[in-house]
């Protein structure tokens, strides 16, 4: 193969085709795991909808979207039919409290508000500290565990800030995000409840 001279005309034409041929490469790869990737979040989000439903029985109705007043994002809220009548929601919910951005949690309540589980669907809290989220609120030790409490009844902020829940050791701002998603939830669920 005969040497090109190194020419601006030569150097152009191999940076353009060396471009053309790493955005093919690209592009293929996307069109080739679009798909399987939809299909996983598509999973991800069915499996937390079902492990928060306060009602396991239940028929998930067609999702609605709520917008609260001074929140950028709609809230999606799924309902749980039981024989025709409502038994509560999984509510697609979130802040942009936290300490490394968007925490979004997936949390049911029964007909009456009252938290049966959650499941944080996305976070990118500090490993060790703020990842805790996922299972600090689910805990039994001291005043820690979410489940069981109702967000009308109970101050779902961390004891530091005058509420009633344990923040996560060394991780104050991620625990204040997650409650106020938790708070955010409630809102929204309250919405629903008036427009149905």
């Amino acid at each position: 193969m005969a040497k090109l001279d190194s020419s601006l005309k030569n150097m152009v034409l191999s940076l353009s085709l060396i471009s053309f041929v790493a955005s093919a490469v690209l592009a293929v790869g996307f069109s080739l795991t679009k798909e399987p990737i939809i299909k996983a979040q598509q999973k991800k989000q069915q499996d937390a909808i079902h492990a928060v439903m306060p009602i396991k029985d239940a028929k998930i109705g067609e999702k609605v979207e709520i917008k609260l007043d001074g929140k950028p994002d709609a809230f999606i809220i799924y309902p749980a039919l039981k024989d025709g009548e409502f038994a509560g929601a999984a509510i697609q919910t979130y802040s942009y409290e936290g300490y490394a951005g968007k925490i979004e949690v997936m949390v049911g309540l029964d007909k009456d508000g009252t938290i049966s589980n959650y499941t944080v669907l996305a976070a990118s809290e500090t490993p060790g500290l703020g990842s805790k989220i996922s299972e600090w609120f689910k805990t039994t030790k001291g005043n820690q565990d979410i489940r069981g409490k109702n967000p009308g009844k109970d101050n779902f902020i961390v004891k530091k800030d005058g509420g009633d829940f344990d923040a996560i050791t060394a991780s104050t701002i991620s625990s204040r995000a997650f409650l106020s998603s938790i708070r955010s939830a409630f809102e929204a669920f309250k919405k629903y409840k008036e427009q149905k």
